[in-house]
């Protein structure tokens, strides 16, 4: 068992720490070792085995999740042990929140009976389609374009980097709609897998491999009841997805972090040279107090940031804060730790060489390190101004 002293941080309260605790015996018995050549058929049973288990209701809100309002604490906590053990239980979780997410904040009644039972059962695979090829960062300039046609909408243009792509049963659009210029002009509607007009355009591998791909719209139809929230709230909508998923990155970055450092402890404590450990070289020593000193600041600024928004305040700039320390110290720990492996840190299949390609990606999606600087400064100026 690992060591979750840490948990009694007044930032939780006994609850996490007991969901932490299971969790953590439950994922090294079941997620831990399942990985295989065949990427989509391993994310389809992790979210079988992380629904069935129960774990996957903290991914969603209302009747049919643990807690009638999303717990960012817990899914933090969720993110954190599942990355520590598989990046790709991790992935297969959040991505479950994430793209059920808006469904959860703002779905009508009807679409939250209709997929939020799914979801948190692991029956049904959802999937956030935001990002486009000339809109990542900046997502208020997507050009993916919907228009109503009497009760139905039609969907034309791409979406691409989308996780879960080709393989979610479900995708949560978002289009240009044109009810007013930039962010106010665009809506979220719900598209089934296998609608007319909709396919999978292209499958794209990435250095941490999970389902990924670029989707394409072609005078796609669906029912204009399938809209989440209001004509022109599609921004809104998104924006408070992400600030609910935004922080538990972080989380997963400490779970990745976490797991590095005691890669590195092992290696440091039982890798024999000159007569000695490593661990006895004052190189090591110091090195692994950075890394120590890294995670813990980082897990500061995450479960503050997670507290502050289950306490129903703006975590704005608080979120941006924790995704930026936690990701960009992670890399830094996990390259510490596969130094000390020296060249069996490169080899494949070593758990730090594993560590080293989950990690990059989590510095530029939801928001690239440098996008959180400005968040940060934008916020605080704001904060002067007022």
């Amino acid at each position: 068992m690992r060591d979750l002293a840490w948990l009694q941080w007044p930032l939780f309260e006994q609850r996490h720490a007991a969901l932490a605790n299971e969790l953590d015996a439950w994922a090294a018995e079941h997620v831990a070792h399942l990985h295989g050549p065949d990427v989509d058929a391993a994310c389809r049973q992790l979210v079988r085995r992380l629904g069935d288990a129960g774990w996957l209701r903290h991914a969603v809100g209302g009747a049919w999740g643990a807690q009638a309002a999303i717990d960012t604490r817990a899914i933090c906590l969720i993110r954190e042990t599942l990355a520590y053990h598989n990046g790709l239980a991790d992935f297969a979780f959040a991505m479950q929140g994430l793209g059920s997410g808006a469904i959860s904040l703002q779905g009508t009644p009807e679409q939250q009976q209709r997929y939020l039972p799914r979801v948190a059962r692991g029956e049904a695979i959802a999937a956030f389609a935001l990002s486009e090829p000339e809109a990542g960062s900046d997502v208020a300039n997507l050009q993916c374009a919907a228009h109503v046609e009497g009760d139905q909408v039609v969907i034309d243009g791409e979406k691409t980097w989308i996780s879960n792509g080709g393989i979610a049963d479900f995708y949560v659009v978002f289009c240009r709609t044109g009810e007013a210029p930039g962010p106010r002009g665009i809506s979220a509607f719900i598209v089934e897998a296998g609608t007319p007009g909709f396919e999978i355009a292209e499958r794209i591998d990435v250095i941490a491999p999970h389902p990924l791909a670029r989707l394409r719209f072609n005078a796609c139809r669906v029912p204009l009841s399938q809209r989440i929230g209001a004509a022109g709230e599609g921004f809104k909508v998104a924006m408070r997805t992400l600030d609910v998923f935004r922080t538990s990155v972080a989380g997963a970055a400490l779970g990745f972090a976490r797991r590095a450092l005691d890669e590195g402890l092992r290696r440091a404590t039982t890798r024999r040279m000159f007569n000695q450990t490593l661990a006895d070289f004052q190189l090591t020593q110091a090195k692994l107090a950075q890394m120590a000193l890294t995670i813990d600041s980082a897990a500061l600024l995450v479960y503050r940031a997670a507290w502050q928004r289950d306490q129903g305040r703006g975590v704005t700039k608080e979120a941006a804060m924790a995704k930026l320390a936690a990701t960009e110290g992670a890399q830094q720990v996990i390259d510490a730790a596969v130094q000390m492996f020296g060249g069996l840190g490169v080899k494949s299949g070593q758990t730090v060489e594993q560590l080293y390609r989950e990690i990059r990606s989590l510095r530029i999606y939801e928001g690239a390190s440098e996008v959180q600087q400005l968040i940060i400064a934008r916020e605080m100026l704001k904060e002067l101004k007022a």
